[in-house]
């Protein structure tokens, strides 16, 4: 696969596939980390005397134009981290408008491409689309890991037309996955958490063949609590999964993998009910109330089991932390984590966008040996699936 070690890129017109979709809270962007993972890319490429032209998309506008999604608002945090006087911004991807561009910028500019989501064609795969852009441009730069699990135009269409070259993040992201699932060391664990079971079935039945212990945690948890026959109460529950809950926790007993589910959960109303919250075991959860979090019978107990642990790796937090006082395990489980990873030599690899959240709010980092801010990317990478954006940059002959 070409990268910016092995492939020359020299005073050319670079189309730059970065992930800037960062979280907004209240109008300010809590997390830069996605901003500050492709600053190494683009350093190598100014200080190559390159024009850039950053894709990326924001939010969902579902191929139409909508000021809520505009991505102008980043060009002052992109000037400081990449540490620029201007960053340059197109409106729109007609011909004329980049040519115009392009002609404004010298080499070592930057210019950010408004959202990539406001066409039509870019989640449709339009290969005339990417013709059409690809045309204005020398050479393509994939540097975002994170989106490559998506079919889309500007991840794997504009490799039929240019060059494609990995940028340093992306490598960075498949090095740190696949040395944890190429070197397995046991006794190991697995925490996944979040709210459905329907979007970690295949994670779960291939971490089942690599792990000794996975822990289920989250929403996603009631499920297999129902399906062992427990009154949830008004907990989220997906009944049309119960069946295959069984089938993982078959497959579990026959690859010899102990799953851990909650044995006492936190309870109440709703997430914004902070009167009426009642701890208790699984079997007594009130029929108006429901599970929020896990009790701190099971949170301790996956504690001492991530103690014994060589490895570990985390995706999806225990209970709704993002309301307190439902951090609890979540946060604790972080701490423990962050305390004796180092000490115990526990190889811990974490990663989805509401993980990265949880250990960034506990002060966490530290505790992990590495950290992906990737979401889907990074769930279909450990189901043993290779994104179409890498299959493009690998099949790609030019």
């Amino acid at each position: 696969m070409k990268n910016l070690e092995n492939f020359s890129i020299n005073y050319k017109k670079v189309l730059f596939r970065a992930d800037l979709n960062v979280p907004v809270i209240d109008g300010k962007i809590s997390d830069f980390s996605r901003i500050l993972a492709v600053n190494q890319s683009i350093q190598k490429l100014l200080n190559q005397n390159n024009k850039i032209f950053i894709i990326t998309h924001f939010g969902r506008p579902k191929g139409e134009v909508n000021k809520k999604y505009s991505i102008k608002f980043l060009i002052p945090f992109l000037e400081e981290i990449y540490r620029v006087k201007k960053i340059f911004f197109l409106e729109n991807l007609n011909s004329k408008s980049i040519i115009k561009k392009l002609d404004e910028l010298n080499f070592g500019d930057i210019c950010l491409v408004e959202n990539i989501r406001f066409y039509p064609e870019e989640e449709k795969l339009d290969l005339n689309f990417a013709k059409k852009i690809s045309n204005h441009f020398d050479v393509f730069v994939n540097d975002a890991f994170s989106a490559s699990h998506r079919n889309h135009t500007s991840i794997s269409g504009i490799t039929k037309f240019l060059p494609g070259v990995a940028g340093d993040h992306l490598l960075k992201e498949i090095h740190n996955i696949d040395i944890f699932l190429k070197n397995v060391k046991k006794p190991n664990i697995a925490i996944i958490g979040g709210s459905k079971v329907s979007t970690k079935i295949k994670l779960l039945n291939n971490l089942i063949e690599l792990f000794s212990t996975i822990v289920i945690g989250g929403a996603m948890a009631n499920t297999f609590l129902l399906s062992n026959n427990y009154q949830l109460g008004n907990s989220l529950v997906e009944k049309e999964l119960t069946n295959i809950a069984k089938d993982i926790q078959s497959k579990a007993n026959k690859f010899n993998c102990k799953l851990i589910l909650p044995i006492d959960v936190m309870c109440s109303n709703n997430v914004s009910d902070k009167i009426n919250i009642r701890t208790c075991n699984v079997n007594k959860v009130l029929k108006n109330h429901m599970i929020l979090d896990l009790g701190e019978k099971t949170t301790n107990f996956i504690c001492n089991e991530i103690l014994k642990s060589k490895m570990l790796l985390w995706n999806g937090p225990l209970g709704a932390f993002e309301h307190k006082p439902f951090d609890i395990s979540t946060m604790k489980i972080a701490h423990t984590i962050n305390k004796y990873s180092k000490s115990l030599n526990i190889d811990a690899l974490a990663g989805g966008g509401d993980t990265v959240s949880a250990i960034t709010s506990a002060n966490a980092e530290e505790g992990f040996k590495y950290i992906s801010n990737a979401g889907g990317a990074f769930l279909e990478w450990l189901e043993g699936n290779e994104s179409p954006g890498i299959k493009a940059l690998k099949d790609k002959k030019i």
